[in-house]
């Protein structure tokens, strides 16, 4: 299996509420309340660790509340490479109805100083060069500007390695222009970073061709419940999930990435890596957490994944 790392810049606790219908504005009794240590690239972490490879985490992470974070890791037998900054690293309040709904009430987190920003640059450029891929997912921090993030992704490329970036907003646009080997916006996300709708297929298509001329092999675009849409260089596909009873959306976009990171790097065929790829965001969804803990579930989840050619 692979030597993977993945960067995470802006941690989370997350604390997740299950309740009945939200009550806006009235006492309101949850049913559960679960706090897990998250963040994109935490997530993706736990999901590529369940799939066997080898992971090294890194980011910023306030030395106020790291102890939830390095219990995960040192359970999760991950190598941590977090450079710790002052402050806590943010909360962030997940309402789980038990329609499905999730509503979100996210951090802003730590200050990150420009020397924080100069030791992880440093410790990632000493470290990168060991291993196949480097995930980099999630939002940035305040004190880290997308520029910053852009020449971070220029490093790696630069050192030949496959680089699979999620974000949004001013760091996907900056993002894009270091030309990352993978991409896994949702159509919103990819819709905003190119300034142009791309919800037909063919816009889609045509979004993907000129990414790739920029030197993006991948472009993986996620739309909930509606599916998975992967252009490449060689395919163009559409995954659609089974119908599964939803506990929780977050952490899916994360799971069907590190699906896809692991299928790309384990060569396994095009059909393969996105049925299951999409196999392990369904079954994300069923559950609050992060993880795959039940392969039987997971295989029965991929038996019922539809995956097609896209046609315009």
């Amino acid at each position: 299996m692979a030597k993977i790392l993945t960067l995470t810049m802006n941690p989370a606790l997350d604390l997740t509420v299950q309740l009945g219908p939200l009550q806006v504005g009235q006492v309101n009794r949850s049913e559960c309340m679960l706090t897990h240590a998250a963040g994109k690239g935490i997530n993706v972490a736990q999901v590529l660790a369940d799939l066997g490879h080898e992971v090294t985490v890194a980011g910023f992470l306030g030395v106020d509340n790291q102890l939830p974070f390095e219990s995960l890791f040192a359970k999760r037998g991950f190598v941590d490479e977090f450079v710790r900054v002052p402050g806590e690293t943010r909360s962030n309040i997940k309402l789980a109805e038990s329609s499905g709904r999730i509503t979100d009430l996210n951090g802003p987190g730590p200050e990150v100083s420009v020397a924080a920003q100069q030791a992880l640059a440093a410790r990632v450029e000493q470290i990168a060069g060991g291993f196949d891929a480097v995930v980099v997912a999630g939002s940035l921090p305040r004190g880290v500007d997308a520029q910053w993030l852009k020449t971070l992704l220029l490093r790696l490329n630069a050192m030949g390695l496959k680089v699979a970036l999620d974000t949004s907003g001013e760091a996907l646009r900056a993002g894009l222009e270091a030309s990352p080997w993978m991409i896994k916006p949702n159509t919103e996300e990819l819709a905003d970073a190119l300034d142009a709708p791309i919800i037909s297929i063919a816009a889609q298509a045509q979004a993907a061709a000129a990414l790739h001329q920029c030197g993006i092999e991948h472009v993986v675009i996620s739309q909930g419940a509606e599916g998975v849409h992967w252009f490449s260089s060689t395919v163009a596909l559409q995954a659609l999930p089974p119908t599964v009873t939803v506990a929780s959306t977050v952490g899916a976009g994360d799971s069907l990435l590190a699906g896809m990171v692991h299928g790309v790097l384990s060569g396994h065929s095009p059909e393969e890596t996105l049925r299951t790829a999409t196999a392990i965001a369904a079954m994300a969804v069923t559950q609050i957490g992060f993880g795959i803990n039940d392969t039987a579930q997971l295989k029965r989840l991929a038996s019922g994944v539809s995956v097609r050619a896209l046609t315009a």
